[in-house]
């Protein structure tokens, strides 16, 4: 790479290069030395641009290395941009309401907003973390479940969250949180983890009555909620599944956190949310 550039730019071009590098680097080193006068910085960027030619090799890798540290600056910037625009997105989740199933304390300091898709193997590993950080929280963090089936998991995927609703609907949160469980713990994934003909049967299994059960389910009338689900997890940034976002409940805060992420990094976000809301 340096002997391209060495061959195909003109010396003055390269010369500059360097000199912006080392005035760069000497303005930084002393910033804070009143003593430091220009002329003398002028007087070591000369020398150390003499060296520099008069050392074989010495300018090229000069310039390697400024060109390396200008794409890992740039890089840096593009990931604390890409992370600010994630936190501002965000911010559009859905506040936590009477429409949404709980799972722990209702009036938790922290929610753990997963959207989530049931025949998502990722998901299907996700589950008992997400339940085991709310288990051991002591009611700091409680758990909304809110649907994202993804495309290519359907009709498995959108018909599987119509039944979780339907058994919510019919039995209560306790009803939906247990439904949700027992397809996880059974699904395959991909798709065709679960089959569609055994929604009805799997309800009756946790004591839900399966005629209106079939009823719920086969009228869609719970396709618009699975759909409010999905556009505002699309809205607030979520691109694939588990998606997940925390949300302190009093300020609004929020951190986004995306992907089947071990317990020690939920534990860490809460306690993130946590610790800057204690400090204001």
């Amino acid at each position: 790479m340096s002997g391209f550039i060495i061959s195909k730019v003109r010396k003055p071009i390269v010369v500059r290069i360097v000199l912006v590098m080392l005035i760069s680097a000497a303005s930084i080193v002393h910033a804070d030395s009143k003593e430091m006068d220009r002329a003398l910085i002028q007087k070591e960027v000369r020398a150390e641009l003499l060296r520099l030619i008069e050392t074989e090799g010495a300018l090229d890798a000069a310039i390697e290395r400024g060109i390396s540290a200008y794409v890992r600056k740039q890089q840096a910037l593009a990931r604390a941009n890409q992370q600010r625009d994630s936190v501002e997105q965000a911010k559009n989740v859905r506040p936590v309401s009477d429409t949404d199933h709980i799972y722990g304390n209702p009036k938790a300091e922290i929610t753990l907003v997963e959207y989530s898709d049931f025949e998502c193997p990722f998901c299907k590993r996700f589950h008992p973390t997400a339940k085991q950080l709310i288990d051991q929280s002591g009611g700091k963090v409680n758990w909304v479940y809110r649907h994202f089936p993804l495309e290519f998991h359907n009709p498995g995927a959108q018909k599987q969250a119509e039944a979780s609703e339907c058994a919510g609907k019919l039995g209560g949160d306790k009803a939906f949180w247990r439904y949700s469980d027992l397809i996880y713990a059974r699904t395959k994934s991909n798709g065709n983890g679960f089959p569609i003909s055994r929604l009805v049967p799997l309800a009756e299994e946790i004591g839900l009555e399966s005629a209106p059960f079939k009823q719920c389910l086969d009228s869609g009338e719970m396709n618009s909620k699975v759909k409010e689900d999905y556009e505002n997890g699309v809205a607030s940034g979520i691109s694939g599944t588990p998606g997940n976002i925390f949300l302190h409940n009093s300020s609004g805060d929020v951190v986004p956190m995306a992907g089947a992420l071990p317990l020690a990094s939920l534990r860490e976000a809460v306690n993130r949310l946590s610790n800057v809301h204690s400090k204001r």
